[in-house]
């Protein structure tokens, strides 16, 4: 039986002395390897001799044993020691990487940075692959971003030998861990930006009380769950032992929360920021978080807290941190940013240091207490200041690094905390759905309740009560809060992120069946008393009278979508439909409201009411965050918006009762607001200004694109939409008249831009522009429903101003197939206009066939017929010339052209014709009734 034997060697001192004082040397004793004649060492027991035998050596065991360590450690000691004094002219670690042999994959405690690169790359991909068909049905990003890591981790990838160690090795993930809590410290204080109280300020009463009966009767509800879920899953392994009532207070929690950044998205996506169900939502969802916040903080100190008295010391603590950031921080804060003018001109970057070093400082603060640290982040959010969207630009600062990195390595985190292969149980899957069904109803229930006695409708009541019950972000954070303190186990944080992944997901689709636009239109013209419920159409007039008085009614009320790229051919236009002030107009531009006239004919000489005038601003729905505030602050963005202040102001000087507004939402969207929003004011007539630049983007920089390019662009998708909408007259307003010289104006602005430079600037200034000569305007007159249209608004743009303009009725065909009621109108006007409107028109006809060249040669002599101040406006049906022969054309036109504006409005655009050009199209009025 071998003995274990223990020796104790020092070293020769002569070996010591050649040994580098930094060398790192191991002693070691090892085993001589076998003589090649296999003889046996004196000290071992030779073969077949009984081994509790008395050895002959045994006098020279221990000192032979003694000299062959020495000389084994000798040998060993010399072989080290040339090694050490070897590489102790280079003591740096090797630095080939790849080249040199080493594994980028190998986690390095020592060099965390390149698998800790892999991870986010990785992360982010799957992320964005995930949220591209996610966003096609209007879900937001945090759905991709748990089902990235719940694909990532054990449920899915984690199957895959290998994968789960060479890429999230445990050792790797409190890196992870420490970069997405950072992150989330700061995405909660962009939550604190966004939380706008004055919602809750504004809309308390009934806020409140769908705010209580949302978070109640969830709660009481999740406390009861809680009973179940805490005795079928006590025995899990990771859980930390605790009372039920504090696990009660933190699954009632759970499910009564509501995500209030998720749900402003939805609404902002489903476009119900303005309505009545999304203001009295939104009102509901803060006063939901902030309550929802400060649970949350009771139920982290309960779980810290060794005793009731210690959490109540950390409450205390809590609210008077709190009311020092209010009444201390807050004014000092306020006071440094306006005197250095960060609230006028925006933050700069020591601006926004301060506030990250007060973010971090506050979240210090609250995790030292007890509480966990995004409340510090959170509670300094609240005191940033709001006015002049100060927290809108410091979100624009913080919020990409922040939702492209931090937050989804956060909410993928959470999916690799989520195992699927857990719910391997009917009763695991029971209190899936048992969890999910009481999370939607209750929320529903209480809410729509609630929303039903404040007096709206059922379908609007449960609209409110399926948004409040969405989850999203807040939820994730409330169970990775949970399980981080042992509150949850493995399984029942994956039960409560499967439900939380459901109701986010059910929430979009189950209101765009509840409240489509269909309805919300129905409703809002139902309380407005226009329409009756049960026929949903408007009382009809079938007096002929009435209709021809109709259709001679002037423009009152005018919906101006607003691009500032096109604003000053725009204005020119607008100030047409001014004129001299009258007794009334200031009244009614502070209305903004229009009273009806008893005789608003175009031929008619009684005073004219001033024109309402109401511009409209669309601008992009992004993903960011600071996208969602402007439209949450969306009023407060229009008073201060520099183009619609253009418009108002300008508006007024030629006395039209000017108003305007902004609006953000996808780009999709752009033509279904305009339509809506010409809906709800009654407008008599939609003006659409064409791109300058060449597509959808609202800029200042004008392209050098050629007409046939701007024809191409995705703009015209855009105007071919708006034509689309059947139930409002539509005008296209294309300026042209520097169509033909662009070439040169582009070469001139090249040649300014040579020639001035910051430092020098040519000493003789041009000479002062000459004022623009009245417009003169002509309109080919076919006889179509849309040229009736064009015709009377011809005349009312002549009428208070000092423009031309030409009518010449052309007949298409010898036989003269249009209907005899607009025939007659163009008989009434040319018999019936004012005096003084008569002597500023002229009336033509050209009887028999015309053609495509003709009338563009008709429409180019009229544009020259002035000099080269004037101003030209040729204005056509969209419908009209459609039969026409196109004759000897010099010139080919775009098929999309024609279909998008017209035949006529396609050959004057392909043919060059120096003049703007206004196409128009008349509502149908069959298709309306």
């Amino acid at each position: 039986m071998a003995a274990a034997l223990s020796l104790k060697v020092s070293p020769p001192r002569q070996l010591l002395s050649r040994l580098p004082r930094d060398a790192n040397v191991t002693w070691r004793l090892q085993a001589l390897p076998p003589q090649a004649n296999a003889q046996a060492a004196p000290w071992q027991t030779p073969p077949g001799s009984d081994p509790r035998a008395p050895s002959p050596w045994g006098c020279l065991t221990m000192s032979t044993i003694a000299s062959a360590a020495v000389s084994v450690a000798t040998k060993t000691l010399t072989v080290t020691a040339a090694a050490a004094t070897a590489t102790s002219d280079n003591r740096a670690p090797p630095q080939g990487g790849v080249l040199e042999g080493s594994n980028p994959s190998k986690y390095d405690p020592s060099n965390p940075i390149i698998l800790f690169i892999i991870q986010v790359c990785l992360i982010v991909i799957v992320c964005h692959v995930l949220h591209w068909p996610l966003s096609k049905i209007r879900q937001p990003r945090v759905i991709a971003e748990v089902i990235g890591g719940i694909i990532l981790g054990p449920s899915v990838m984690g199957h895959i030998p290998g994968f789960r160690d060479a890429i999230f090795p445990k050792a790797s993930l409190p890196n992870l861990n420490l970069v997405a809590n950072l992150g989330l410290v700061l995405y909660l204080f962009l939550i604190g930006l966004e939380t706008d109280v004055r919602f809750l300020v504004s809309n308390w009463r009934v806020a409140t009380s769908v705010a209580f009966a949302g978070l109640a009767l969830p709660f009481g509800l999740g406390c009861a769950l809680a009973w179940g879920v805490y005795h079928a899953f006590r025995e899990d392994a990771g859980i930390k032992p605790i009372e039920f009532q504090v696990y009660m207070l933190f699954i009632g929690i759970a499910i009564a929360i509501t995500a209030f950044p998720v749900l402003c998205r939805i609404l902002t996506e489903l476009k119900l920021l303005d309505t009545s169900v999304g203001v009295i939502t939104l009102s509901a969802g803060v006063a939901n978080d902030v309550v929802g916040w400060i649970l949350l903080a009771l139920c982290v100190a309960l779980v810290n807290a060794g005793s009731g008295l210690t959490a109540l010391w950390i409450l205390l603590c809590c609210l008077g941190f709190m009311l020092l950031l209010l009444y201390g921080v807050k004014p000092a804060l306020m006071w440094l940013l306006r005197r250095t003018g960060s609230i006028e001109n925006g933050p700069s970057q020591g601006i926004i240091s301060l506030i990250l070093v007060l973010c971090l400082a506050a979240a210090f603060f609250t995790g030292i207490i007890g509480v966990h640290v995004i409340f510090g982040g959170f509670m300094v959010g609240l005191i940033i200041p709001r006015d002049n969207r100060f927290n809108i630009r410091v979100t624009e600062k913080l919020e990409d690094l922040i939702g492209a990195i931090f937050l989804p390595l956060y909410f993928t985190l959470s999916g690799l905390n989520t195992n699927l292969g857990l719910l391997d149980s009917g009763t695991a899957w029971g209190y899936v759905f048992a969890t999910t069904i009481v999370a939607m109803l209750s929320k529903i229930i209480g809410a729509s309740i609630a929303a039903r006695y404040s007096g709206m409708v059922w379908r609007e009541s449960f609209s409110i009560g399926v948004l409040m019950s969405c989850k999203g972000l807040v939820e994730l954070i409330v169970l990775n809060i949970g399980l981080n303190a042992n509150i949850l186990s493995t399984r029942t944080f994956t039960i409560f992120v499967v439900m939380a992944l459901l109701t986010t997901f059910a929430t979009t689709p189950i209101v765009s069946v509840l409240y489509p636009p269909w309805y919300q239109v129905k409703i809002a013209a139902w309380r407005r008393g226009e329409i009756d419920w049960d026929t949903g159409l408007p009382p009809s007039d079938t007096d002929e009278s009435t209709k021809r008085q109709a259709s001679m009614k002037r423009v009152g009320r005018l919906l101006v979508y607003l691009r500032l790229d096109s604003m000053p051919s725009m204005l020119n236009l607008l100030a047409l439909f001014g004129g001299a002030p009258t007794t009334d107009s200031a009244r009614a531009a502070e209305d903004g409201e229009i009273e009806p006239v008893t005789d608003n004919s175009v031929l008619s000489d009684n005073p004219k009411k001033p024109v309402w005038a109401h511009g409209v601003r669309l601008l992009q729905l992004t993903d960011r965050d600071s996208s969602v505030m402007t439209v949450s602050q969306v009023a407060e963005y229009s008073k201060h918006d520099p183009v619609v202040n253009t418009f108002r102001t300008v508006g007024q000087l030629h006395h039209l009762a000017a108003s305007g507004e902004v609006g953000i939402m996808p780009e999709t969207r752009f033509a279904e607001a305009l339509a809506t929003k010409a809906t709800k004011m009654s407008s008599d007539l939609v003006l659409v200004p064409w791109s300058e630049t060449g597509g959808m983007g609202d800029s200042q920089i004008l392209s050098s694109a050629t007409v046939d390019d701007k024809m191409a662009s995705s703009y015209g998708a855009f105007v071919r939409s708006v034509l689309e909408s059947h139930e409002h007259n539509i005008a296209v307003f294309f300026p042209l008249g520097d169509g033909a010289d662009g070439k040169d104006k582009m070469s001139e602005r090249a040649k300014l831009n040579r020639q001035y430079s910051i430092s020098h600037m040519k000493e003789d200034m041009p000479a002062a522009p000459q004022a623009l000569k009245p417009y003169h305007i002509f309109l080919p007159y076919f006889g179509e429903e849309d040229d009736k249209l064009a015709l009377v608004l011809v005349l009312q743009l002549c009428e208070k101003s000092k423009a031309t303009a030409t009518i010449m009725h052309i007949t298409a065909h010898a036989a003269g197939a249009s209907s005899s009621g607009f025939e007659d109108l163009f008989d009434v006007a040319e018999a019936k206009l004012p005096a003084e409107t008569a002597s500023r028109v002229k009336f033509e006809r050209i009887a028999g066939p015309t053609t495509m060249e003709e009338l563009i040669q008709h429409g180019s002599a009229e544009a020259n017929s002035g000099d080269s101040k004037s101003q030209n406006l040729i204005v056509v049906g969209r419908s009209g010339g459609s039969k026409l022969d196109e004759g000897k054309l010099s010139h080919s036109t775009r098929e999309e052209l024609r279909n998008c504006l017209g035949s006529v409005a396609g050959h004057f655009i392909a043919g060059g014709v120096r003049a703007d050009l206004m196409v128009v199209q008349s509502r149908r009025v069959a298709e309306s009734s």
